[in-house]
């Protein structure tokens, strides 16, 4: 009799449990969703996750805030992500280096994407050759001649190595037959940023979007995208398919949430994010920075990212990286 209490005891115990969840999903958010950025403020991944993430909070009865936690190529970051509970209230960003780096090299210890569950892509940015205007560099052409002319010499500023610059970077040498002096910088596009206004490099490679600020001041110009499609943002910087070569590389912003995170919860935050990203708010602001929309829900992001690891990989292995 005792033993049969005590099952029946734990059986309502679970019941409660299953129903409290249930209705803790159901009234999901019922306080601030915490955003982590994995990178430091004032990079592109910052200012994308800020500006769709300000518009979203507005479908949520609570806010979601951006904490940017830098560190060990995104690792810092998206461990203390994937180790927060599993309830919608922590989320976080990814890139490339999340994607790809960090799983490539497997650089950092408890990190794995196994512990994610993708809510969506958010948008896609093509890598792009940027010129300081202290280099006398002024098109693509002018940069491989000067290449050619002077093998080493030309400094191109990229992410750190394994990173998807120093990937382009390596590609971009074998497509052109040229040796640039390649110089990486840790953290986000800012560091080259800073580069290019001081003289420091002559070049740089990220997204066009990274580098909006100092190409709409003029100190910077872009010379050419590592795309086919033309950037109707910058409709003055080519694509190098147009310049005769195939090569498409780039970033992209995804959103994650810890494994295991409710799904109710995920289709709450997924239809907030895709409403912001639908938002005229949203895609004019896109324009105005040059960054791609490239929207992926969360049935489909996840085959994505495996397919364009495969891939990648590939690649990497056939430059011996």
């Amino acid at each position: 009799m005792f033993f049969k209490s005590l099952k029946r005891g734990a059986v309502m115990a679970l019941g409660v449990c299953i129903i409290g969840t249930s209705v803790a999903a159901a009234d999901f958010p019922t306080r601030d969703i915490r955003l982590i950025v994995p990178w430091p403020a004032g990079g592109g991944a910052d200012a994308i996750s800020r500006k769709i993430s300000n518009i979203a909070e507005k479908e949520l009865p609570k806010s979601i805030y951006v904490e940017n936690i830098a560190g060990a190529v995104t690792a810092t970051g998206l461990i203390q992500m994937t180790s927060a509970r599993p309830d919608g209230y922590t989320l976080g960003v990814l890139t490339y280096d999340s994607v790809i780096t960090l799983p490539r090299g497997k650089m950092v210890a408890g990190y794995s994407l196994d512990n994610m569950t993708p809510i969506a892509r958010i948008t896609s940015e093509a890598d792009a050759v940027v010129v300081s205007k202290h280099s006398g560099i002024n098109s693509f052409e002018d940069l491989v001649k000067e290449a050619k002319a002077n093998p080493g010499k030309v400094r191109v500023g990229v992410a750190p190595k394994g990173s998807g610059p120093y990937l382009s970077v390596i590609q971009l040498e074998k497509l052109l037959d040229v040796d640039f002096n390649v110089i990486t910088y840790a953290g986000s596009s800012s560091a080259e940023a800073e580069a290019l206004l001081s003289g420091e490099l002559d070049a740089a490679i990220s997204s066009l979007g990274d580098f909006s600020g100092i190409i709409t001041s003029g100190d910077a110009k872009g010379v050419v995208e590592l795309s086919s499609v033309q950037n109707e943002t910058y409709a003055d910087v080519p694509t190098i398919k147009s310049k005769g070569y195939d090569l498409e590389t780039g970033s992209f912003i995804v959103l994650a949430a810890p494994k295991g995170t409710p799904p109710e919860a995920i289709a709450t935050l997924e239809a907030a994010y895709k409403t912001a990203y639908d938002s005229a708010e949203f895609q004019d602001w896109l324009k105005q920075v040059g960054v791609t929309p490239a929207w992926l829900g969360s049935d489909e992001v996840k085959p994505w990212m495996d397919q364009l690891q495969k891939k990648t990989f590939t690649l990497m292995d056939q430059l011996n990286l």
